[in-house]
């Protein structure tokens, strides 16, 4: 197996075109010339993210030179319910600020939402293969409901999941927290030390939000754990990883089947 880096932007849309645009020349900096970009069709119910002609003018850039289009939820907000328990209120308050959408969505509003912006995606050229749910939070009901449209992969914190060859990849993506000072700091002791503890992994993902770049030094540990990264892996999109990894499977496979008949 390749060893691949995959730098992944979350929250991509109008509203956040301009900080995005700059982690991409960031990246290119950095010689991560690709990256998936995971887009919210309708981001916090501000509108249609591909009613903007300049933002898809600039996606459609970006898909030209190899980055990847991710579906990230619809609207990226989760309402709260009522009689929520300890545990439900923990999650999507605390830990996610009410952005867990596809936390508790049943079958049919999942595949709804689904539909709709696949449906969208399509029409403006944008074939997404993967998804990714708002904070990784995909439940049962709703990660059948991705399956049935069609989607080949998800991630979530720890995984990667491809749903076309039935494997679940692990690595944990490193990822930053920077609501808080307090968030910040334990953000820079945690990722600096996943990262020592990945780095036998063929796979090492970073999850970037566009927030992080408001923080020097939160960019500072990015671009170092970057720089450190890439000494010995190549930057990838999830859809050309999973691709390489599949082709990858296949040739050991085949492998042990000679290995065998030889024996």
């Amino acid at each position: 197996m390749q060893r691949a880096l995959i730098v992944s932007i979350h929250d991509v849309a109008p509203a956040t075109q301009e900080r995005v645009d700059l982690i991409v020349r960031r990246l290119t900096d950095l010689h991560v010339p690709v990256s998936s970009l995971l887009v919210v069709p309708d981001y916090h119910r501000q509108g249609g993210s591909l009613d903007d002609l300049a933002f898809c003018q600039w996606l459609e850039k970006l898909q030209t030179v190899g980055h990847e289009i991710v579906l990230h939820g619809f609207h990226h907000e989760r309402a709260r319910r009522p009689n929520e328990t300890s545990r439900d209120k923990f999650i999507t308050r605390f830990y996610t600020a009410d952005e867990g959408e596809f936390y508790d969505l049943s079958y049919d509003v999942a595949r709804t939402l689904l539909d709709a912006a696949r449906h969208e995606f399509l029409e403006h050229g944008f074939q997404a293969c993967g998804f990714v749910a708002p904070a990784w939070l995909l439940g049962g009901e709703a990660e059948r409901a991705v399956i049935d449209a069609g989607f080949t992969y998800t991630t979530t914190l720890r995984k990667v999941r491809d749903f076309v060859a039935r494997q679940e990849y692990s690595s944990q993506s490193l990822v930053y927290s920077v609501r808080s000072s307090w968030r910040r700091g334990v953000s820079l002791g945690w990722n600096r030390y996943l990262f020592s503890r990945l780095r036998n992994n063929d796979l090492l993902r970073l999850s970037l939000h566009p927030p992080d770049l408001s923080y020097p030094d939160v960019w500072r540990q990015i671009a170092c754990l970057i720089a450190d990264a890439m000494a010995d892996r190549t930057p990838m999109t999830y859809q050309a990883w999973l691709t390489h990894a599949a082709f990858t499977d296949t040739d050991e496979i085949a492998n042990e089947r000679r290995g065998a008949e030889i024996s």
